[in-house]
């Protein structure tokens, strides 16, 4: 059967849709949606002496901004990277906090045009902190005119267009942007280099979730044990956000089927109805194993073969599953395809395939 361009734009539209939706259906997703967001405000610490965990980030940027108070300066431009789910906003609000400045925040998306940035540079005052999460999704003409906002403090405001066009020079008073990024190798180098602070936020330690999750219980009033807390952070996947929306499920399941204590048993039992396992492995992440394991023999597997064969969006499998399988060693990604590893047979309780025998002697010159 034959499909016009109306009809693959409409299947385009429904594939997105498809994948959006199970993004919103995974615990183990670090992206939060903007029901989460809410409840996370409460949870987030306030102060940099409340942040656990990413030790060295917080004292570098703790003197960053002592130095900037001392001198009774706006702090320099703070670019933030990582994965999502590890608190760059978090630091964004502690920041504006720490500066007793207000704190303005819009995302890359969002500024499709550089009259969007303008509007946006034009209502700010001295000392303010911007925050632009996503910053490596702002438009082109955005980013150019935001290098000139970062050094000078002054942007050119294009009235009218060809011959008769009149650029007018806007003052825009000293500010701080704070920067946040996943894919800090999208942002062009004039833009980087902008920036006089950058830090890379690292995975948590399961000690440092476990503290997180024993402080996000003081917040919500949940009953915790120590065992029990310490299951939850290990199958958090070293992301914070992922550790406090585990600690709400397993909530929910002792407030319904136990006496409201969130001890070990009661753990186990939640994140096993959640189908998120000892390892932080989620239905998805399971089944990207089992399909590539059994049915593929351990691979080369093309991404777009493996994505139809657990029933998923190629996206939902690269974006979603597969940075998490590589960084716990269950997947590799080769030319030819993605590779099971012996980790990921031996996960399943399978037995890996034995290494075809290579005669040494082919290496002797070597």
């Amino acid at each position: 059967m034959d499909w016009d361009d109306t009809d693959t734009d409409t299947d385009a539209e429904v594939e997105l849709t498809s994948a959006e939706l199970g993004h919103l259906q995974r615990l183990t997703d670090a992206e939060a949606d903007g029901d989460e967001r809410a409840v996370e405000a409460a949870l987030r610490p306030k102060t940099l002496d409340e942040v656990v965990g990413q030790v060295r980030v917080r004292d570098q940027l703790g003197l960053v901004l002592e130095a900037a108070r001392r001198r009774g300066r706006a702090p320099d431009h703070v670019l933030l990277s990582g994965p999502p789910g590890l608190g760059k906003t978090t630091l964004a609000m502690i920041i504006a906090a720490e500066m007793s400045t207000p704190l303005r925040l819009t995302s890359g998306p969002a500024i499709t045009h550089a009259g969007d940035l303008a509007a946006i540079l034009s209502g700010l005052n001295e000392g303010d902190v911007l925050f632009v999460d996503e910053i490596h999704r702002m438009s082109r003409p955005a980013e150019e005119m935001l290098y000139m906002a970062m050094e000078d403090f002054r942007v050119d405001v294009v009235i009218g267009k060809g011959p008769g066009a009149t650029a007018i020079p806007l003052e825009i008073p000293p500010f701080t942007l704070v920067g946040a990024t996943t894919r800090a190798g999208l942002l062009p180098g004039p833009l980087r280099d902008r920036f006089g602070f950058t830090a890379h936020l690292e995975f948590y330690e399961p000690e440092e979730l476990d503290r997180i999750v024993h402080r996000s219980a003081g917040l919500l009033g949940v009953h915790l044990t120590a065992e029990g807390s310490s299951e939850i952070a290990s199958r958090s996947r070293g992301t914070p956000r992922i550790a406090n929306r585990l600690l709400r499920r397993v909530r929910d399941y002792a407030q319904v089927r136990a006496d409201g204590v969130l001890s070990l048993p009661v753990a186990q039992a939640a994140l096993e109805l959640f189908e998120v396992d000892e390892s932080g492995l989620d239905r998805l992440d399971r089944a990207v194993l089992d399909v590539l394991c059994r049915r593929f023999g351990g691979g080369p597997v093309g991404i777009s073969t493996l994505a139809v064969a657990v029933g998923e969006e190629r996206e939902t499998v690269e974006e979603v599953a597969e940075p998490f399988l590589v960084r716990s060693g269950l997947l590799a990604r080769t030319p030819r395809g993605r590779v099971a590893t012996p980790a990921a047979w031996h996960h399943l309780g399978l037995t890996p395939p034995a290494l075809p025998t290579v005669d040494s002697t082919l290496f002797d010159d070597v």
